[in-house]
């Protein structure tokens, strides 16, 4: 997931008081973060790295190798550091949607633009947003969120950082990981998060898939944890759907109606969905609307890589062009490239 932060203070001058408070910690926090890394190489020589930390540390820098030079991603200094954070999460995103609808809640920043997200590196902070937000009636959630991407912007102070909350994940993911961050960098465009995550994601699944093609037992594995994990998506999507059509019902049978969908998926998730039953539990409106945000036109990106005759510099050079359109014009070219169903972040883990 991309949580975009504003680096360059001056800026805090532009935004109103609540924002600048806001910036500030965000500022700050990844301040922070740039602190505490340091050069894998540094990881490497220094003889009090675990040797199951420096052999992952390796294995990510084959990753970042592959990333520049078979998926045509950014060469530079991002994911060359690595920092230990002592903490599960290196931000906690705060999302909000109505009581009766899908719609995000959005925020927006000068220069970055909107998006239906709030990223604070303090949880309880995060926190006190969602207590206010949920105050004024909106449904709320906290996700804790294992990286981000500066899109580029952090090179100057040493670039977005290896971190020890995905460092430790199974190898397909791991790259997964690289890759999603990395294409952010690649591609981004002002206040469109299904397009930027979506075509991030068809990054991370194509390339993940050809990074492990001469592994055949970590992809076994890849493909496995993808397949819950689009089974997840399917029930949930299926919630989705159902939900939408009570909210746009009689108003006075709502409430009843939405409680019933809720809780009979929350029954049926350790079926169909074993171990997402978590999410279910806890999930509201806000868990669906970031979830449909995130995932609805990774089909479409997957088949744009196919007519680019799966070659990847022309793949993100058709997505240049298609970020360069006018929102509707990008919408309806990625309509009529979907088709088929797919498995997208924000997606969460099952549990172990």
């Amino acid at each position: 997931m991309t949580q975009r932060l504003l680096l360059l203070a001056s800026l805090l001058a532009l935004a109103g008081c609540s924002a600048v408070g806001h910036w500030s910690q965000a500022a700050g926090g990844h301040l922070g973060v740039v602190r505490a890394a340091k050069p894998v190489d540094d990881w490497l020589a220094d003889p009090a790295t675990p040797a199951d930390l420096a052999a992952r540390l390796r294995l990510s820098q084959q990753m970042r190798d592959f990333a520049s030079t078979k998926l045509a991603l950014p060469e530079n200094n991002s994911y060359r550091r690595y920092a230990d954070l002592k903490r599960a999460a290196v931000v906690w995103n705060v999302i909000a949607a109505p009581e009766f609808g899908f719609t995000l809640k959005t925020w927006c920043y000068p220069i970055m633009g909107c998006a239906g997200y709030q990223g604070w590196f303090d949880l309880d902070e995060a926190r006190k947003q969602a207590d206010a937000l949920k105050a004024e009636g909106w449904e709320v959630q906290v996700q804790a969120i294992p990286a981000y991407s500066t899109l580029g912007w952090s090179r100057m102070l040493g670039g977005d950082p290896l971190l020890n909350t995905f460092i430790r994940y199974a190898e397909g993911e791991l790259a997964a990981m690289i890759f999603h961050e990395l294409s952010h960098q690649r591609v981004y465009v002002s206040d469109d998060t299904g397009f930027n995550e979506a075509y991030a994601t068809a990054v991370e699944l194509i390339g993940a898939r050809q990074w492990l093609a001469d592994k055949p037992q970590a992809l076994a594995a890849f493909e496995a944890g993808r397949e819950r994990r689009a089974a997840f998506l399917k029930l949930a999507r299926e919630g989705r759907e159902r939900l939408q059509a009570i909210y746009s019902g009689p108003a006075a049978s709502r409430a009843a109606a939405k409680a019933a969908v809720m809780a009979e998926l929350r029954e049926r998730a350790a079926k169909e969905a074993p171990g997402y039953e978590a999410w279910f539990q806890r999930a509201n409106n806000a868990n669906y609307a970031i979830l449909s945000a995130y995932h609805d036109l990774v089909p479409a990106f997957e088949r744009l890589y196919e007519r680019e005759a799966r070659d990847w510099v022309k793949f993100h050079a058709a997505v240049e062009r298609l970020a360069a359109e006018p929102r509707e014009r990008r919408r309806a070219t990625l309509r009529g490239l979907e088709g088929g169903i797919h498995d997208t972040d924000p997606a969460p883990r099952p549990t172990q």
